[in-house]
């Protein structure tokens, strides 16, 4: 507590003290008057002050030199809010009372919403609140690729397609970015599983590395000019990612010009050497997984730290790599707690609710509705039967690193309540799961029977059935640090949705999970509807939807296989995933997600980019400008959109494209473009959709580069990866 009051007086003799000014957050790029500055500072910085600035001080900090003035770097986790306080030197809560945030939707639900514009609400929401907290750095938005349904953090990233992440991750950054905070993107690179996440060895052919795994984290750096990126825990080629010099040095600082920090995840090094010369700048929580209790001094014993300043005494490592890991830190800082022009920030507010509700509202995707069971009618008599503990669960708490400290959270069946004045709602639990253990999955202490047959009793009672379903945020769930253990639903849902569809056929589920997750009930319920973890706003924003107030637009940001084997990941054995416990090997190479059911004819449960709505569209007028393009050009596909019905919604327009007889092995189709676009009833809108040529190029291990290959080309234009309106074959010359 001393401690945490210290460095608040400290932040306000710092903030009155700075004499080296700095230009606006937005226009700080990498100009000679910046840099001037750093060299400024710079040739008055010790060594060992130097080497101080390049690792933890505390859990969530690294030091500055008081005796120049130059401030701490604060830290806090996201990315779909500001964690709660936690204390300088234990992974223990602080109890402050005045860190309560919003909780925004989970990014999965971001992806699903397939609207850059809300991805820049987002961040801009989420970045007022980390400022408002003086935060510099928030570590987020996660950007790996969802390559197995197991994994448990999926939850916390944007789906299984590169290119949709690249899209979306920019203006999440640029939001949090205009605050005058950095964005950390996450984890870099490969870090697709939790189990074995700190030791694995990843094998993954160069293209399928550059093709599926690393264009979100470029987009990042290129376009995004994010200002910081987490290493992440697992190894690549033999050399753990927070220190690989293929992809700090090589590809990220020199191949992209990231002019940025590379800070490790915690206890992410492991060697002073490779931490000092392969890219890291600053190491933090090292320990047993940064989750021990530090011992006297132990941040000096960093890798980082005393290790790394005998070496560079002795000679063994020039002082201008220290040099360049301290320029890099002292850039951020003048973007950030040095930019005396940055912003405020606001503490959690009705506009950041707002946002967080359009975008779950946005995000919550529809996937099956028989005989129209959605929307349900709010002025109608009836009674509902609410079934699940999904339907009162707290989702902001757990899941890791992610989890929150949520002002408020309002339950679906909260939502529900206030929402339904004129319907009777019952609620029966139905199901119940244990509490979270990090080693195994502990069975509930309430009696599972009774639980079962309280909720049949109300069932058979009912107009309607709603089943919220699905997982929850506790280990071996959606959560961080290890993965699921099975494909279906926990809990014995699937064998308690079996007993309610004996008494009741009207039921309607509604998922909540980060995760795909088996069905074997699907074609015996009327309706199902995804709709992710969803924040503060959950059940207001759940309510929306199944009243009909917002029109659900949302896609599906990963395919659904119908059993874990039609996986690409899964369908080659244990090698390919888990691992053996030292390595894993990519064998299904670029044939991602959608990648792989399409081009080896597997049906998905649900595809990629597939959603329903409560209105119709219909595609027309599909066309492109010319049939032959040369490299550099703009593929325009133009369009109308018309709106049959009698319902206001937005309809997500898909562009995939695919080379005919390739040279080279190819999916058979890949999204390239899309666009959201809002039509009226009964009206209609023109749209035009611009694509890159050279974005068409494959990755050629045999020259180390793009090489875009001449021939023949088909797009495919729909609605989503499994539902194409039109093909139009163009060519490359």
């Amino acid at each position: 507590m001393l401690k945490n009051i210290l460095r608040n007086k400290l932040l306000i003799i710092i903030y009155c003290t700075v004499t080296v000014a700095s230009a606006n957050a937005q226009d700080i790029n990498n100009t000679k008057s910046v840099e001037a500055k750093i060299d400024q500072i710079m040739s008055s910085l010790t060594m060992e002050e130097k080497v101080a600035m390049c690792h933890a001080q505390s859990k969530f900090s690294s030091p500055g030199v008081e005796r120049l003035g130059i401030p701490e770097l604060w830290m806090s986790d996201g990315p779909h809010g500001v964690r709660g306080e936690i204390n300088w030197d234990n992974w223990g809560y602080a109890e402050w009372t005045n860190d309560s945030i919003t909780a925004f939707p989970a990014l999965t639900c971001l992806a699903a919403t397939f609207n850059p514009n809300l991805s820049k609400d987002y961040g801009r929401s989420i970045g007022e609140e980390a400022r408002y907290r003086k935060k510099d750095v928030l570590l987020g938005p996660g950007v790996n690729m969802y390559r197995s349904p197991l994994n448990g953090r999926n939850f916390e990233y944007m789906g299984e397609d590169p290119f949709l992440a690249s899209k979306m991750v920019v203006p999440y950054i640029q939001g949090v970015q205009q605050n005058g905070v950095s964005a950390c993107v996450k984890h870099y690179a490969l870090n697709n599983q939790e189990l074995w996440r700190d030791k694995i060895n990843v094998e993954v052919s160069d293209r399928a590395l550059h093709e599926i795994y690393l264009p979100a984290f470029k987009a990042a750096v290129e376009e995004g000019k994010v200002w910081s990126i987490m290493g992440s825990y697992n190894q690549y080629k033999g050399q753990f990612c927070g220190h690989n010099s293929i992809l700090l040095n090589t590809i990220l600082k020199k191949d992209w010009n990231f002019d940025g920090v590379v800070i490790t995840d915690w206890g992410g090094a492991h060697n002073t050497k490779q931490a000092a010369l392969n890219g890291l700048d600053i190491e933090m929580g090292t320990g047993t997984d940064g989750l021990t209790t530090s011992t006297k001094n132990a941040y000096d014993s960093y890798y980082l730290a005393d290790p790394f300043l005998k070496l560079l005494k002795s000679g063994e490592i020039k002082e201008e790599v220290l040099n360049d890991k301290v320029r890099r830190i002292l850039r951020l800082m003048l973007r950030t707690n040095k930019n005396p022009n940055r912003p405020f920030g606001r503490m959690n507010n009705q506009e950041h609710i707002d946002a967080a509700r359009k975008i779950a509202g946005e995000g919550i995707v529809l996937l099956k509705n028989e005989a129209s069971f959605f929307p349900i009618n709010t002025s109608k008599k009836m009674t509902i039967a609410v079934i699940g503990e999904n339907a009162t669960k707290s989702m902001t708490v757990g899941g890791g690193s992610s989890e929150l400290k949520a002002k408020t959270e309002i339950s679906p069946l909260e939502g529900l309540k206030n929402r339904y004045k004129n319907a009777t709602i019952i609620h029966a639990m139905g199901y119940a799961s244990g509490p979270s253990a990090y080693d195994r999955v502990i069975p509930s202490t309430l009696d599972a029977n009774k639980l079962k047959q309280e909720a049949i009793e109300v069932a058979s009672k009912a107009d309607i059935v709603l089943f919220f379903g699905g997982l929850n945020k506790n280990h071996l769930q959606d959560c961080e640090g290890a993965d699921r253990k099975e494909f279906k639903l926990p809990f014995g849902q699937d064998e308690l949705l079996k007993e309610l569809l004996k008494v009741n056929s009207n039921i309607g589920v509604v998922l909540v999970s980060g995760n795909a997750v088996e069905m074997p009930w699907i074609s015996k319920i009327k309706a199902l509807m995804q709709t992710w973890y969803l924040g503060s706003v959950a059940g207001d924003a759940i309510a929306d939807v199944i009243s009909g107030d917002i029109n659900p637009s949302g896609k599906l940001p990963f395919s659904f296989p119908k059993k874990l084997g039609d996986n690409a990941a899964h369908s080659f054995g244990e090698l390919s995933y888990p691992g053996d416990g030292i390595n894993q090997y990519y064998k299904e190479d670029i044939l991602v997600g959608y990648r792989w059911f399409d081009t080896k004819k597997i049906t998905p449960l649900f595809a990629f980019g597939q959603g329903e709505s409560y209105t119709t569209f219909e595609l027309s007028k599909l066309n492109t400008e010319k049939k032959e393009y040369a490299k550099n050009q703009a593929i325009l596909i133009s369009g109308n959109i018309s709106n049959t019905r009698n319902r206001d919604g937005s309809e997500v327009v898909q562009v995939y494209i695919g080379k005919l007889n390739s040279k080279v092995k190819r999916a058979e189709k890949e999204l390239k473009g899309f666009l959201k676009i809002a039509v009226a009833k009964g009206s209609n809108a023109d749209f035009t959709i611009s694509i890159d040529v050279n974005s068409l190029s494959f990755y050629d291990e045999s020259i180390s580069n793009w090489n875009l290959e001449k021939g023949d080309y088909l797009i495919y234009i729909g609605n989503s990866s499994n539902n194409i309106s039109k093909k139009i074959k163009i060519t490359i010359k």
